[in-house]
């Protein structure tokens, strides 16, 4: 019978028939690699941590000088470090990053190293006397790291209650083993996200903290859609001797893979336009940071509740005893089916059609035999049809 339907109808049927769960070492290995350089880049790179998180002091400049001309962002940024050189000799400055809407409203932030109040107004001071601008809109700002380690610790406590909430939910909706693998796709999830961070050189800020907290939710209801319908899949399995655990958590997966797509893209949509039109186009660079974690988080959990919770559910379940033997029946059974259909191929062509065979399956694209004729000949032969041994006039 020809598969009617669209991909998304086949793929809740079982007939599109992805094997993601058969491919697991795959995932699995991907998985691993994907760690190792996020590992790597924490290690060799490491991050760049916004000013509330190393302390310092940051300068506000407006991207407009008095006489109307509009600055660059290596302008204000050369005139900022060549001031704090001035009175702070080995003191750092960071790229000029674009503040509010474009025209007189905006202006440029440049962090720079921690410097006393005195120092931090003579660098005010040489940059209005450089630049030309206005020195009642040039601004600077004291920041301690001892703030950013609080957020951090309060970061990391919340981070901690998260998860122990979430294992402790899993375990009682589910079992033990789905909370297994939901809370590693989550700290896959983080770690991956990490990693772009990293390998990327956005700046972390509060927001970015802020980001990585709010991802861990989205993540975790993905999860949870696919675990549902792996238990709906796969209660009383053991009853059957028809699918394995794995097979009938691959058919989970098919069933839900356009729903995560459909959910991921319409979250993705919106979290997309914070990032590239409110960042990129309107340069609100606060909203980067947030935007930048959001997206690729989003992106990321999508991806691994698929191709990672699942898989590592499948692996975990294959270890149980009970699954383990019923996995085993199942796949005996087919190899007894497939032995049997050889034998009968071997001994030749029956004149009545066999039975199906317990256990086996038509080989897809095999043509049904034709039925042979009990009185000899081809079927269909003249001299087989009434009155057809004649010649013809």
């Amino acid at each position: 019978m020809a598969k009617t339907g669209g991909f998304a109808y086949r793929l809740y049927r079982g007939e599109a028939d992805l094997n993601i769960i058969g491919r697991r070492k795959v995932w699995f290995l991907t998985a691993a690699l994907l760690t190792l350089v996020a590992i790597g880049s924490f290690v060799f790179r490491g991050f760049d941590l916004g000013i509330e998180f190393e302390g310092g002091t940051a300068f506000n400049v407006p991207a407009v000088a008095q006489d109307g001309r509009k600055l660059t962002a290596t302008e204000v940024q050369d005139s900022v470090k060549k001031a704090v050189a001035s009175v702070v000799p080995d003191g750092q400055v960071s790229a000029a990053q674009g503040v509010g809407r474009s025209g007189k409203e905006q202006s440029f932030n440049i962090r720079a190293s921690a410097m006393s109040t005195e120092n931090a107004a003579t660098v005010k001071a040489t940059i209005v006397s450089d630049l030309k601008v206005d020195a009642t809109h040039v601004s600077d700002s004291q920041v301690s790291a001892a703030w950013g380690g609080a957020v951090t610790r309060q970061a990391l406590i919340g981070l901690g209650v998260f998860l122990v909430l979430v294992m402790g939910y899993l375990v009682i909706r589910f079992e033990w083993r789905m909370a297994v693998a939901a809370v590693s796709s989550l700290l896959l999830d983080l770690i991956l996200t990490a990693g772009v961070y990293s390998l990327s050189g956005f700046e972390v800020t509060p927001s970015t903290v802020i980001g990585f907290l709010t991802i861990l939710g989205f993540s975790l209801y993905d999860v949870v859609v696919v675990f549902d319908k792996v238990q709906e899949n796969t209660r009383g399995i053991t009853a059957g001797s028809t699918q394995t655990y794995g097979e009938a958590t691959n058919l989970a997966v098919n069933q839900t893979l356009m729903r995560s797509i459909n959910t991921g893209l319409v979250a993705l949509l919106p979290v997309g336009g914070l990032l590239f039109i409110g960042a990129g186009l309107l340069g609100a660079g606060t909203l980067k940071d947030l935007g930048l974690v959001l997206f690729v988080g989003m992106g990321i959990g999508v991806a691994a509740s698929i191709l990672f919770a699942a898989p590592l559910l499948s692996w975990l379940k294959d270890q149980e005893p009970r699954i383990k033997s019923h996995n085993a029946r199942v796949l005996s059974r087919r190899s007894a089916g497939r032995s049997e259909g050889a034998a009968k191929r071997t001994e030749g062509p029956s004149d009545e059609a066999a039975p199906a065979l317990a256990g086996s399956s038509p080989r897809p694209g095999a043509r049904p035999a034709a039925k042979r004729n009990t009185r000899g000949g081809r079927p269909g032969a003249t001299g087989n049809r009434p009155g057809g041994g004649g010649k013809r006039r």
